[in-house]
C-alpha cells in the first residue's frame, strides 16, 4: 500500500510540481527567444552544459547525506556511462527535433505537441508487454483528434515545426523508457549529470559541422540559455525531485502535464502568439487527453472511495 502523507505536505508537493510545469511550460518561450540569435545546436548544447552543471552541487549534497545516513552503494561506474550515453543520445535527439522545430512554429503549439509524449510511452510499452488500460487508449483518442484541430489544415497537411515537435515527442517517450530502466540499476542525479552532459557534446558536435559560433549572438541569447539551462534544467529538476518525494504519482503526472498550458500562456503574454478556435479545441482536447492517459486505475471504482475513507480516518483530527 502507498504511505499516504498528511494534507499540508501534499499540498506543498503540489504546490513544487506546479511550479515546475510552470517553469517547463515557460521554457518553450525561452527555446523559440533563443532562436533569434542562435542556432537549435548550439542553444541546446549550452543549456545542457548548464543543466548539467547545476546539478553537481545537488548531487554531492546528495552523496554527503548518503554518507552520513551510511547508505552509500557502490556504483558500477561502466554502467553508468553507458546508461549516461544511452540517455543522453535520446534526450539529444527529442531535444534537436523540438528545437529546430521551435523555428516553424508557436511555443503554444509545441508545448502541447510534445506533451504526448505522455501517451506515447505506454503504447511504445506494449512492445515489452506492458499492460495499458481504457484510459490510455480513450487518452489517445483525444489526444489524436485535439492533434487534428491543432496542427492538420484542411488538405490534411500538417507544417513542418508541428511534423518536427511530433517526432520529438516519440524520442522523448523513448528517452522516459530507457531513464525508468536505467533508474532502477543506477542512482537518479549522476545519472541525469551525465545524459545532460552528453546531450551537450552531441549538441556542440553538431553545431560545430552545421553552425557557426559567434559570441556576440551567444551573449545576447544569454537570457534564454540561462532559464533554459539553470531554470527549466537545473531548477525544475531539483523541485521535481523534491516535490515527488511527498507527492502521489498519479498527482505529480496530471499537475506536471499542465506544461503544455504554461507554453500557451507564455507564448500569449512574451510572443504574442495567438491560437484560433480550432486550434483552442485542439489544445483542450489534447490536454484532456493527456490527463486522462495518467489516471491511474485506482482513481476509479472501490479503490477511489477507500483511498479517500482511509485519509479521511488518518488525518481527521492532523493540525498542519
Amino acid at each position: 500500500m502507498t504511505k499516504l502523507q498528511p494534507p499540508a505536505k501534499t499540498f506543498r508537493a503540489d504546490a513544487l510540481l506546479l511550479v515546475t510545469a510552470m517553469t517547463w511550460g515557460f521554457a518553450f518561450v525561452a527555446q523559440r527567444k533563443g532562436m533569434e540569435f542562435v542556432g537549435p545546436f548550439t542553444f541546446n548544447a549550452i543549456r545542457f552544459l548548464l543543466g548539467g552543471a547545476s546539478l553537481i552541487p545537488l548531487w554531492y549534497y546528495q552523496k554527503r547525506k548518503d554518507r552520513q545516513n551510511a547508505r552509500i552503494k557502490a556504483v558500477d561506474k561502466k554502467f553508468l556511462i553507458k546508461g549516461g550515453l544511452l540517455a543522453g543520445a535520446a534526450i539529444f535527439l527529442g531535444s534537436s527535433f523540438q528545437q529546430i522545430g521551435l523555428v516553424y512554429t508557436t511555443a503554444g503549439k509545441a508545448g502541447f505537441i510534445t506533451g504526448l509524449y505522455v501517451i506515447i510511452v505506454p503504447i511504445i510499452g506494449l512492445f515489452w508487454k506492458q499492460k495499458t488500460g481504457t484510459g490510455i487508449w480513450l487518452g489517445a483518442l483525444l489526444a489524436v483528434v485535439g492533434l487534428y484541430f491543432l496542427s492538420i489544415h484542411e488538405n490534411f497537411s500538417i507544417a513542418l515545426g508541428d511534423l518536427l515537435v511530433l517526432v520529438c515527442a516519440f524520442f522523448f517517450a523513448v528517452h522516459v523508457l530507457v531513464v525508468g530502466w536505467l533508474t532502477r540499476k543506477l542512482p537518479s542525479i549522476p545519472l541525469a549529470i551525465g545524459q545532460f552532459l552528453v546531450c551537450s557534446l552531441l549538441s556542440f558536435i553538431a553545431a560545430l559541422w552545421v553552425e557557426e559560433f559567434i559570441w556576440k549572438d551567444i551573449l545576447d541569447a544569454a537570457i534564454p540559455i540561462l532559464y533554459g539551462g539553470l531554470c527549466s534544467v537545473g531548477i525544475a529538476y531539483t523541485l521535481q525531485v523534491v516535490a515527488q518525494k511527498n507527492a502521489p504519482s498519479s498527482h505529480a503526472a496530471v499537475i506536471l502535464s499542465l506544461e503544455s498550458v504554461f507554453a500557451v500562456l507564455g507564448g500569449w503574454m512574451l510572443l504574442s502568439e495567438t491560437l484560433s478556435a480550432r486550434g483552442l479545441l485542439g489544445c483542450g482536447l489534447m490536454l484532456t487527453g493527456m490527463i486522462f492517459s495518467q489516471i491511474q486505475t485506482h482513481f476509479v471504482g472501490k479503490d477511489f472511495f477507500k483511498t479517500r475513507l482511509l485519509r479521511k480516518k488518518m488525518f481527521k483530527n492532523h493540525k498542519p
